[in-house]
């Protein structure tokens, strides 16, 4: 290679790291900001309760849905087009949200704002998978992890210093810029044009319809869950999800393209890295929803005080990304994930040992032992996905990367929630805590599927 192309190269590579990491964080910052600012929100626009809550749940059951069909017009018409779509889209709705006349206008434009979010999200992986090496690709996605976990650290503080001084709406317009500068950066991008044999051919438009429903269903009843416990609609959601799967499965054999391209779903990486991230997301996300009322309710501190108590995690999250990818590296991806997994396990019964008497170092330290074993966890178990599915696939790849990583969460406060109904919040916390760590516990079991060594 000749030092223009070597420039030119890694040019390229620098744009599209620059897109990708302000992709990924522009989303993980909406979430945590708007969580801040519904209640001012609520206010201003005379909205019911459950009608903000749509403001959250419209979203996620849109992006859950489309994920992977958004990857797989990433690896059809090209993943810088449809992640600077999405990105400008995204930018666009979030512009829009900050001028709602209505609660209304707030929610359809979260629908739009989340079928922007689909398209982006999983192009951001599949960018990586287009330009970098395989050798170079775990420490991209390291660095694209250490963003996501600085962005929702900041959002909270962020979104209540801009809540409290210039209003909810300006929360929203806080994205539009580094929406544009991302999505100038994807379309300055020229990467190589892939082979005809290198791109996705067809879209399987009924599989696409078939997942979309199995998601909505199990998004909507996980979402409901933690308001309204297990009902028979509980149980009629999940039947639903569950014979959608099935349909799904039947269907995917015999379609001539399928969403779930066999070089994907028969990868012997992809299944338990998928089954890592579920299990790893649910566990942090149930043990933060339990700990924030053991914060608040058992150690008697305020919300500023105890999202101080907090914030090791999220610094652990962001040093540990970049190390998990050295260390990755070094020993092997089976090791680096089973470490963190058990690390994550340790951090959920660490915080289940909190009294009223726990003192500040040892409520950081659980936090600490949160945060450095899921960021090690999310970089690497999502490197080794990316890397297992082939670059012309690699858009389902991280759409269902994102799938597991939006589903998760829902997964674990509903877990949690279930756990804890009924019962003495100081009786029922610490049994709740133990089974969150028992699941990451077995997510450290399916880690040792994951290859013992680095693989192109």
């Amino acid at each position: 290679m000749g030092t223009a192309d070597a420039a030119g190269t890694t040019g390229a590579r620098r744009l599209t790291l620059t897109g990708s990491v302000l992709g990924a964080a522009i989303v993980a910052l909406d979430g945590t900001v708007l969580t801040v600012a519904q209640p001012s929100l609520q206010r201003d626009l005379h909205a019911s309760l459950p009608a903000v809550q749509w403001t959250s749940t419209a979203y996620l059951v849109t992006v859950a849905a489309l994920l992977v069909l958004a990857g797989r017009l990433g690896d059809r018409y090209g993943h810088r087009r449809v992640f600077a779509v999405g990105v400008l889209g995204f930018g666009a709705a979030s512009a829009g949200i900050g001028l709602a006349p209505g609660i209304g206008w707030v929610i359809g434009l979260r629908i739009l704002q989340g079928a922007a979010g689909a398209l982006l999200q999983p192009a951001t992986l599949g960018l990586l998978r287009a330009v970098y090496p395989a050798e170079l690709l775990g420490r991209a996605i390291a660095l694209r992890t250490s963003a996501i976990g600085l962005a929702a650290a900041a959002g909270p503080l962020v979104g209540g210093a801009l809540t409290t001084q210039l209003g909810w709406r300006s929360v929203f317009f806080l994205t539009v810029v580094p929406a544009a500068v991302a999505g100038v950066a994807a379309l300055l991008v020229r990467p190589p044009v892939p082979a005809a044999t290198d791109r996705a051919t067809g879209l399987d438009l009924p599989g696409a319809a078939l997942l979309g429903g199995a998601l909505t269903c199990l998004a909507l009843t996980l979402v409901g869950l933690p308001e309204r416990g297990p009902t028979p609609a509980t149980g009629l959601g999940l039947t639903a999800s569950a014979a959608l799967g099935a349909v799904l499965v039947r269907h995917e054999r015999r379609a001539r393209s399928p969403l779930l391209p066999p070089s994907v779903v028969r990868a012997p990486a992809v299944a338990p890295a998928l089954g890592v991230l579920l299990a790893a997301s649910a566990a942090l996300s149930g043990t933060l929803f339990l700990a924030t009322y053991l914060l608040q309710d058992v150690l008697g501190l305020d919300p500023l005080a105890g999202g101080l108590r907090a914030l090791p995690l999220a610094v652990a999250m962001v040093a540990a990304a970049p190390a998990s990818a050295a260390l990755a590296r070094r020993h092997g991806p089976r090791r680096t994930v089973v470490a963190g997994m058990s690390s994550i396990a340790l951090g959920a019964l660490g915080v289940a040992a909190f009294r009223p008497d726990t003192p500040a170092l040892a409520t950081g330290a659980a936090f600490l032992v949160l945060g450095a074993g899921f960021g090690a966890v999310l970089a690497t178990a999502t490197a080794a996905l990316v890397r297992a599915a082939p670059v012309r696939d690699a858009g389902v790849a991280g759409g269902l990367q994102q799938t597991a990583m939006n589903v998760g969460p829902a997964l674990g406060v509903a877990v949690a929630t279930t756990l804890t109904a009924g019962r003495p919040l100081a009786d029922a916390l610490p049994p709740a805590l133990a089974v969150l760590a028992a699941a990451a516990a077995g997510g450290a079991l399916l880690a040792t599927r994951l290859p013992a060594t680095r693989t192109a």
